[in-house]
């Protein structure tokens, strides 16, 4: 893979993708649709998906491609593979809250190794370089990268007092009940894979996911928080989580900074 020219046409896409959103996020209204697992779709995530899709298969056409919206790659099985989700948090789009992403990323042999996290509505940009560190963009955003910073997370989280942040949308007792096992200093909520953002830039030091989720929901996110020095691991076991499993669909996981202590779950 050429991780330069992958690096310059997610990050293209990410903020065409997210430019299409925002025009219709701002305008009057929009139709929002139930899918087949009765979470909405709206013509922004279509609209995102067909733009991004289009353009990954243009520039990497022998590489696998997984995208939420396009239920005939779901059935595809590879270790390699590029994995969208075109609008991460759909339903704080519906509610004009701006907690939603683009997410772009390239899987290779099962690790999400590069990825793009783009928030429009907070213009936030995050993604990995060439060389697999992760940045934030600093905007305006142009054809031509900005100025980046480089981002890592908290190097000594405190475990006396621990930040945590947590879902906005799919909050839930069990995810209470276990970050409740540790000592907190304050906890945030935050929509779509922004999540994965703020750990990686030490906002927070610990983000646990005890609900069901999608590799194209975790990927970009996962690969933007390994290239700043943290790790997602399986609820269960603690183990890395991986990408490429039948189906698409994710175990329970804790995302975190690596100096945090987990808790095990039969703590």
């Amino acid at each position: 893979m050429d991780f330069d020219k992958l690096t310059t046409v997610m990050r293209r896409l990410a903020l065409q993708a997210g430019d299409r959103i925002m025009d219709i996020y701002n305008s009057d209204d929009f139709e929002v649709r139930s899918k087949s697992d009765n979470s909405p779709v709206t013509e922004a995530d279509e609209a995102a998906d067909a733009l991004i899709a289009a353009g990954l298969r243009d520039e990497f056409p022998d590489i696998a491609l997984v995208t939420e919206e396009q239920a005939s790659t779901h059935s595809q099985i590879a270790s390699t593979f590029l994995i969208v989700d075109p609008l991460d948090g759909t339903k704080e789009f519906v509610q004009r809250r701006g907690d939603f992403t683009v997410n772009i990323a390239y899987v290779e042999d099962g690790v999400p190794v590069r990825g793009v996290v783009y928030a429009p509505a907070k213009q936030r940009l995050f993604y990995t370089t060439s060389d697999g560190r992760s940045v934030e963009e600093t905007g305006p955003f142009t054809d031509n990268p900005g100025e980046t910073k480089p981002i890592g997370v908290n190097p000594t989280p405190d475990n006396r007092g621990l930040m945590v942040v947590a879902s906005k949308s799919h909050r839930d007792a069990a995810t209470d009940e276990y970050i409740a096992r540790y000592k907190l200093r304050d906890m945030t909520s935050a929509g779509s894979s922004l999540k994965f953002c703020l750990v990686a830039t030490g906002e927070a030091d610990l983000y646990p996911r005890l609900g069901r989720t999608m590799e194209w929901d975790t990927a970009a996110g996962d690969a933007v928080l390994r290239g700043a020095g943290g790790e997602v691991v399986r609820f269960d076991d603690h183990t890395h989580l991986e990408y490429g499993k039948p189906g698409f669909e994710n175990p329970f996981f804790i995302a975190y900074a690596p100096g945090v202590l987990l808790v095990k779950d039969d703590a």
